[in-house]
């Protein structure tokens, strides 16, 4: 997705402030969280930026004590969302899977007032299986924001039988010090069973958040691990 300025505020700052709003609700600071309150309903990048963000845009609402009860401004977002970035005949697998993602997670933590959610389109998940691994690192790392509970339990049963070959991926970030992909593969493996504890996850995670963290994305993956899946304290 190109990056779209309003005045002097790129899209890259939007979503970073956005990012930033979502770990914070996660970790238990500052006002309960609510979307429309960090990504307002009629600026034109809000729409883009919770399709970048993908589901962590709603993960907050998975926390009842974390976020405000939802409320016609949030669905409004969000709608907006949908409506304006569906993906297209031939959309990658990344963008139908994110895309399927946030949809899916309307539909677990935004109940919807008035019209119901669309259904979660369909997405491949062949990839899962033939993709070399680190090909398949990258694309995890992409897909971070579907390592929320309850979402994507087609593509997290077909990685469960990858989690070797996502170590592999994730050892190869940190020493690539591309901690965006390190964190984001770190967050799926602290979702799926069977990691080898030789990895040192919990270390290997508390570590890029400490080297990348500045990158609120990085934060947000790392806390989201933790929140969730208590790994990476």
């Amino acid at each position: 997705m190109a990056e779209q300025t309003q005045g002097a505020v790129p899209l890259s700052a939007v979503i970073a402030d956005a990012a930033t709003g979502v770990a914070l609700a996660l970790q238990g600071g500052g006002d309960p969280y609510a979307l429309s309150r960090i990504l307002r309903q009629g600026d034109p990048l809000a729409a883009a930026a919770v399709r970048v963000l993908g589901a962590d845009a709603l993960a907050p609402y998975a926390l009842e004590h974390r976020a405000a009860p939802a409320g016609a401004d949030d669905e409004a977002v969000v709608r907006q969302t949908l409506a304006a970035y569906p993906p297209g005949p031939d959309a990658s697998e990344v963008s139908s899977w994110s895309y399927r993602g946030l949809v899916e997670a309307t539909h677990a933590y935004l109940p919807a007032s008035g019209q119901p959610w669309p259904r979660p389109p369909e997405a491949g998940a062949e990839w899962t299986g033939t993709d070399p691994w680190p090909r398949l690192a990258h694309r995890v790392s992409q897909l971070a924001a579907l390592a929320l509970p309850d979402l994507a339990g087609e593509l997290a049963e077909q990685l469960t039988a990858r989690t070797d070959d996502l170590a592999r991926g994730f050892v190869r970030a940190v020493r690539r010090r591309d901690w965006l992909q390190a964190a984001g593969v770190g967050r799926w493996l602290a979702r799926l069973p069977g990691v080898p504890p030789t990895l040192g996850l919990d270390a290997g995670l508390a570590f890029v958040r400490q080297m990348g963290g500045g990158d609120p994305r990085v934060a947000l993956h790392v806390v989201a691990a933790q929140r969730f899946f208590g790994r990476g304290w």
